[in-house]
């Protein structure tokens, strides 16, 4: 959630170049779909915020899917799960008319720690 404010829409199929200079489609695994559903929600739920509030919601919401992109590994279906369920909390606290603003905690845990736990010995 780092380098600014998404304002760009979401791009539902990656497009991949082959050969032949005409690009295929390629869908979207179930789990890749929730995590767009989540990102959605919480550009949505922004929205119902102040503009100054908006704006740091949607920077922190994009720099920690940007940061949770980057280092966590895709076969690792177990903690992008923990991931989903969390950021599905945060959600429904920020969708609560009470809540004012979404707050990051910086935690830094080294690349060891998004490892696959099936892959140690």
């Amino acid at each position: 959630m780092t380098d600014g404010i998404y304002t760009g829409k979401l791009v539902c199929f990656w497009r991949k170049q082959n050969a032949m200079g005409s690009s295929k489609v390629q869908r979207l695994s179930g789990m890749q779909k929730q995590v767009l559903s989540l990102f959605r929600g919480f550009l949505r739920a922004a929205r119902s915020k102040s503009e100054e509030e908006r704006r740091k919601i949607e920077s922190i919401v994009s720099q920690e899917f940007r940061h949770n992109a980057k280092n966590v590994d895709r076969k690792n279906f177990l903690y992008i799960e923990y991931l989903l369920r969390r950021g599905n909390k945060q959600l429904d606290q920020l969708r609560n008319p009470g809540t004012t603003g979404l707050s990051s905690l910086q935690l830094h845990f080294s690349k060891t720690d998004y490892s696959d736990p099936s892959s140690k010995g």
